[in-house]
């Protein structure tokens, strides 16, 4: 790594701007990711390990986990100009409105400093009629920011939470080094496309992103979009990763997939539990139910996308499954909750360490009268941040399961 920063540093010239330093990107520098993966074209950041991504041979699960939701470039410097070279790759919805690009929030000693969008990259279009996918190959593009502060400091950029992003150079024009660790708490949280951040402004204000910041622990963020499913291999992964605070938020993705019945829901939650106290047996651990969605309260999956709108250049779902199957086991979100409150009630009497969160706690009915689901499915970014302020009261405020008091 480079030369060590110290006090010393501040008195001494920055490097003139062509005089860049060009830093290699290892994981020291990244936090909120699990590897990264070399591709020939850049380094991926990945939040699922290899294993776990060869167990789940998925295209949705393969885009979601590699779309770097919480995982920030960490360092500290003296540079006045940061810039990466990235290769993003962008999603496009055949028949919708072309998506923003993903947006990389810049902070500097823990205050918002500045937002950019990286030039260059590929774009997949999704047909989400057939689910069909085109590529079109793109070329390597460039975030800077400049005229930072000339002293020594603490920079973090978010990446983009909703673009699968490469990373293939950090240039700046002073050294940087890894940012030691101040003692925080590291929360691991595993949720559905919500946690993943959704429709969230930028990847510092996706929900978990606000609860972190604001309960003061480190996040490693394993929402994965569609891809919540009580898998095994999540399970290890949340069981193998170090962590002083774990959640779990389940429900939302097996109604949209309709994966399971409640015969085969039950079991799976106990054994997903059991694999995280195979590595965790007292670390504080939540289990968090869905938040309100109309559509899915007492009507099972799957979820269909309304193909009417998305003529119109709107994208929303609706439910297409019948209420009167719930006779016959399938799942409904207040079916969900149901069984997610008995069965940590259950399991909480030999386990103190184990608790529960209605997610209509987070957002509820009278929520959805002020803040409704554009799309019918997932929050806005305002309702993202009521959801990570509520999520931080709740939980690591005073009383709750995450304070500091009860670790």
């Amino acid at each position: 790594m480079n030369e060590r920063l110290d006090d010393t540093s501040r008195a001494a010239p920055a490097p003139p701007a062509a005089d860049r330093i060009t830093t290699p990107l290892t994981m020291e520098l990244l936090r909120g990711a699990v590897e990264l993966e070399d591709t020939g074209r850049g380094l991926l950041p990945h939040r699922l390990p290899a294993r776990a991504r060869a167990q789940g041979a998925d295209g949705q699960l393969a885009m979601a986990e590699a779309q770097p939701s919480g995982v920030r470039l960490a360092f500290r410097t003296r540079a006045t100009t940061v810039e990466l070279d990235v290769l993003p790759v962008r999603n496009a919805y055949q028949g919708a409105p072309p998506r923003p690009p993903g947006v990389y929030d810049l902070f500097v000693d823990g205050r918002m400093a500045g937002q950019a969008g990286a030039t260059g990259g590929d774009v997949v279009t999704v047909d989400m009629a057939t689910g069909a996918t085109q590529l079109r190959p793109g070329p390597v593009g460039s975030v800077r920011f400049a005229g930072l502060p000339d002293r020594v400091k603490d920079v973090v950029v978010w990446l983009p939470h909703n673009e699968v992003t490469q990373l293939v150079a950090l240039h700046t024009d002073a050294p940087v080094e890894p940012l030691p660790d101040d003692g925080r708490r590291t929360w691991v949280h595993h949720g559905s496309s919500i946690s993943h951040g959704s429709d969230a402004a930028s990847p510092s204000a996706t929900w978990p992103a606000v609860a972190a910041s604001l309960g003061g622990v480190e996040l490693t963020n394993l929402g994965l979009s569609g891809s919540a499913l009580l898998d095994p291999f999540t399970a290890r992964t949340l069981r193998d990763l170090p962590a002083d605070l774990i959640s779990v938020k389940i429900g939302i993705n097996l109604v949209n997939t309709d994966l399971m019945r409640l015969r085969a829901f039950g079991p799976a939650v106990h054994g997903f539990l059991d694999t995280i106290r195979e590595g965790h047996p007292a670390t504080p651990l939540l289990v968090v139910s869905p938040l309100y969605c109309p559509i899915h309260e007492d009507t099972p999956g799957p979820t269909a996308t309304d193909l009417g709108d998305l003529a119109a250049g709107r994208l929303t779902f609706h439910a297409a499954g019948d209420p009167e199957e719930r006779a016959a086991g399938k799942l409904t979100l207040n079916v969900i909750r149901e069984e997610l409150a008995r069965i940590v009630a259950q399991r909480a009497a030999d386990d103190p360490g184990l608790s529960y969160l209605d997610g209509r706690d987070l957002y509820g009915a009278a929520d959805f009268a002020e803040l409704p689901l554009p799309d019918r499915l997932h929050p806005d970014a305002a309702t993202h941040r009521r959801v990570g302020e509520r999520f931080a009261g709740l939980v690591f405020g005073p009383g709750g399961p995450f304070a500091p008091e009860a670790a």
